[in-house]
Formats: structure tokens, C-alpha cells, sequence
């Protein structure tokens, strides 16, 4: 039986990892020589535990904690890993496992296992951290460990310091180590890209593959289910980025659909639009694709001008980026393309600029354009020290407001919503209610939403968008009609 997929999971280079420390020293050198501090002590990061279900004896299957991952690269649970800054040795510490294990769980390797396999200076048990990190101290004193311990600006949670027995004999710092380490994550590598390009491309892959299968009378669980299986069959991808959102008719409008108390159980009506935001991650690299059409594989008009002006707005932020341009500025482009848009179709009446100023793109659009991606789907560092969060309606939403960097992965995904919860106060609002038809806009009511999303590199000159899907209307209705993808001329009728 011939594949349905081009790709083959490719080989993930250890030297990913070595190169994440080796950029990590030279920020952290840096940062201390300008704060006049001595260039000395460890970084030391304990990675993830397994967790059970409640109180049973089910262990939810692990996810190592992603700045271990970035640096060590270790997908077992149970590890701690530590740098020393003054000579660059890496040092990763293994959990010593009972024998039963190798009945129960399979083979105890040997520490020299990890240590060929993660690339480290060296490999030792978790009860030797004291020993070992006192015996490598070339300071006076008490050995010092930065730890990691600060805020994520996305979730608003603390990254959690390494404990371990016998920390009491160490100097710790708790400040220092997380704001470089985060803006480390900021830029990707090239041997980062790569893995984050296959997670696009098996991604992109696997959303087309459900675009061709998508039938009326489908429940939106079994596109989800399409996705995971491709994603896994062709991909060796056993995560997922995040919950996938399979949206349908009225739950399109749903930013974050998909979750427990709304699980993808809505059964596909014809005349339905489909939001389906999904991403596969790969060896901890991730990838955020939202593609919307139609169930029934054809535009309606009023289907067709909504997803129009979202594309218009997507096409219009990566045409403009480059490096140094503020993203707060390409959320307020987005907007301004959007309402454009809606005013040309007569679901908007008066002047666009006016318009903005009274914020009305929020009420189409809440969230804010885009997020950095990477080892997390909301990779941090969007709000380093000293940058605001705007406080306007929308742009509040932003999960950066960041002007971008080359190397920067940043997701483009515009959308424009039908949300009541929204709509009904500005429609009544002095302020606003001058520019609503409200007639037409009468006529979205269970419309739903489209969403647009890419994920997109940052290069020196412009963008490369890393995201392979089609997007024009003639593609996707070809595609959902049986034409191959990439289209070739004649699944386009030029040539």
C-alpha cells in the first residue's frame, strides 16, 4: 500500500543540545562580566518528575520540563543537570533505579549510556549531587548554583528551583539564571529549525490529509483523530503541541474549543466552517497550524468574505516583516486589513481609522496576532524586563510585544469572530454602534469564526513561512475535491 505521507521522521543531532549550553555560557559570561560578578558556579536545573493520576498507580505519560529539555535534551524522567560556567562541563545526574525496574519497566542503563547519548562532559547518580558539584568547585566557600526561578508572562506561573537533599550545603542564586536563559529561547538555532520545519511539514501534511477526508455527519473528534494518526503514523510525533481545537458551526467562535467540558463532539452540518487548529511536536519541538473551510468543501459568499479578510490580514503581516519591526504594530495591521474588509462587505459602515481608535478590531479579533514557538507552543520570553504589556482591548491579548529578531519563530494567526458575548455590547455601545449594519451583521449570528495560522521564521531580509498548507480558496476547494497538493497546473485549470 503506497504511504500517504513524503516524510521520513528525520535523526535528531545530539550537538542540538551541546550547542544550547554553549550559547547559554557565553550569555550568562557575558551578563555576569557587565554585572562585575565573578564568572563562576553552576547553573543546575532539575528536570521533570512522572506523575500519577490522582492517587492511582497510572503514570500519565511523561514530558520532560522544556529548559531541561533545551539544554540536556533528556527525555527520562527523574533527571537534575548542571553546567559549571568557569569551565563549561556539563554534568547530568540519573535517578539510581531499583532492581525491579528491569522486570517492570526494561533495561537499567549504564551511566556511560547517557552520557554518549546526551553528549555530556560526565554522568553520575542523583545521591552524588553533593559530592560531585563540591569536588568540581574551584571557588572558596560554599559552592554556588544559579537556579531557575521566575515568572512565565504567558501563564503568569513560576518556574519551579531545583531541590534535592543536601542543597543547604550550597550558595544559591534565584534571579540571575532565568531571564538568560529565556532570552536564549527567543532565537532558534539552525539545528532547532530543522526539527521545528519536520514539525511543520508532518503537521501541514496531516492537515491536508483531514481536509481531504472531512465529510457532513463526521464528528469533530474524528478530525482530531485523523490529525493524531498521521502525526504519529508518518511523523513519530506521540505529542501534541497543545489540546487540539477542532471547531465547528457555532463552536468556531471558541478561541480555546477542544477542552474537557467542550470536547470536539459536535456532529458536521452541511454549510458548517471547520476551525481546526492543531500541531504536532517533535522530539520537543513544536509546531501551531490553523486551517478553516467549509465541511461541504465549498465557500458560501458570506463564508468566502470572512476568509478573505482573514488571509488578506496573514498575507499582509508576513509581507511586512522583517527584523526590527514592532509587533504591536503588525497586530494593529491585522486589524486595520480586517475591518477594511468587513467594511467593503457592508458589515461595517464608517471611517476605518475612527474605527480603530475605538478599538473595534478587539471585538472581531481578542486575541492578540501571534505567539513565539518553540520547545512550548507559547514559547516564553514575550515580555522580558522593562517591556509593557499593552493595556488597550486586543492588544492586551498579546503575548509579545517584542519588535522582531532574526531567528525569531513567531506564529501569524489573524482571525475574525462572531461572538456574542462581544457583539452585543459594542453593537449597543454609544461609542461603536455607528459602525455596525446591523442587518448584516444580524446575518453571522452561529456563524462561527475563521482563524489563519502560520508559523513563520524571522529571517535577515523579510520571513520564510515554515507552514505548507493551502490557503487561497481555488486550493482548498481543489484539494477537498481530490486535486494533489502541492497543486499542479492543470488542479488549477491555468497552464
Amino acid at each position: 500500500m503506497a504511504s500517504l505521507s513524503s516524510l521520513t521522521p528525520p535523526t535528531v543531532p545530539v550537538e542540538l543540545y551541546v550547542t544550547n549550553r554553549e550559547k547559554l555560557l557565553s550569555s550568562l559570561r557575558h551578563h555576569l562580566s557587565q554585572s562585575s560578578c565573578p564568572i563562576h558556579g553552576f547553573v543546575f536545573l532539575q528536570g521533570g518528575e512522572e506523575q500519577n493520576r490522582y492517587d492511582t498507580d497510572h503514570t500519565e505519560l511523561f514530558r520532560q520540563e522544556s529548559f531541561f529539555a533545551y539544554l540536556f535534551g533528556v527525555r527520562e524522567p527523574g533527571f537534575y543537570g548542571a553546567i559549571d560556567i568557569a569551565t563549561g562541563k556539563s554534568v547530568i545526574f540519573a535517578p539510581r533505579l531499583p532492581a525491579e525496574y528491569a522486570v517492570w519497566l526494561g533495561e537499567i542503563k549504564p551511566l556511560s549510556y547517557f552520557k554518549e547519548r546526551y553528549m555530556v562532559s560526565s554522568v553520575y547518580y542523583t545521591d552524588e549531587i553533593t559530592t560531585v558539584l563540591h569536588d568540581e568547585w574551584q571557588g572558596s566557600g560554599k559552592p554556588l548554583l544559579f537556579l531557575l526561578h521566575g515568572v512565565n508572562t504567558d501563564s503568569d506561573l513560576f518556574s519551579k528551583p531545583a531541590e534535592f537533599q543536601g542543597i543547604d550545603k550550597f550558595d544559591t542564586d534565584l534571579t540571575t539564571l532565568h531571564p538568560v536563559l529565556t532570552e536564549c529561547r527567543v532565537t532558534k538555532s539552525d539545528l532547532e529549525l530543522s526539527l521545528i520545519q519536520f514539525a511543520n511539514d508532518i503537521s501541514s501534511e496531516a492537515h491536508v490529509e483531514v481536509m481531504r477526508k472531512v465529510r457532513v455527519g463526521m464528528y469533530e473528534y474524528q478530525l482530531e483523530s485523523m490529525f493524531l494518526h498521521h502525526t504519529y503514523m508518518y511523523g513519530g510525533c506521540r505529542h501534541c503541541s497543545y489540546t487540539c481545537i477542532c471547531a465547528t458551526g457555532e463552536n468556531s467562535s471558541v478561541l480555546h474549543y477542544g477542552h474537557a467540558a467542550a470536547p470536539n463532539d459536535r456532529t458536521l452540518e452541511d454549510g458548517d466552517l471547520a476551525l481546526l487548529d492543531m500541531g504536532a511536536e517533535y522530539n520537543f519541538y513544536g509546531s501551531d497550524i490553523t486551517c478553516s473551510y467549509p465541511v461541504n468543501g465549498k465557500f458560501s459568499s458570506d463564508q468566502a468574505l470572512i476568509y478573505n479578510a482573514v488571509l488578506e490580514a496573514h498575507n499582509a503581516v508576513i509581507s511586512t516583516m522583517k527584523p526590527g519591526v514592532s509587533w504591536v504594530d503588525m497586530h494593529k495591521l491585522a486589524e486595520k486589513v480586517i475591518l477594511e474588509s468587513l467594511k467593503r462587505g457592508s458589515i461595517l459602515v464608517g471611517n476605518v481609522d475612527d474605527m480603530m481608535v475605538e478599538r473595534l478590531g478587539a471585538v472581531f479579533m481578542p486575541h492578540g496576532l501571534g505567539h513565539l514557538l518553540g520547545i512550548d507552543t507559547h514559547d516564553p520570553g514575550g515580555y522580558p524586563k522593562g517591556l509593557e504589556r499593552p493595556k488597550e482591548p486586543g492588544l492586551r491579548s498579546l503575548r509579545t510585544a517584542r519588535e522582531l529578531q532574526e531567528g525569531m519563530v513567531i506564529t501569524v494567526e489573524p482571525g475574525c469572530y462572531f461572538i456574542d458575548a462581544l457583539l452585543v455590547p459594542a453593537m449597543g455601545s454609544s461609542n461603536t454602534t455607528k459602525f455596525f449594519n446591523h442587518e448584516a451583521v444580524s446575518r453571522f449570528k452561529g456563524f462561527g469564526g475563521v482563524r489563519i495560522e502560520s508559523d513563520v521564521l524571522v529571517t535577515d531580509t523579510g520571513c520564510t513561512n515554515m507552514t505548507k498548507v493551502p490557503r487561497e480558496i481555488l486550493e482548498i476547494e481543489a484539494v477537498m475535491g481530490g486535486a494533489p497538493w502541492p497543486l499542479d497546473k492543470a488542479s488549477t485549470g491555468k497552464g
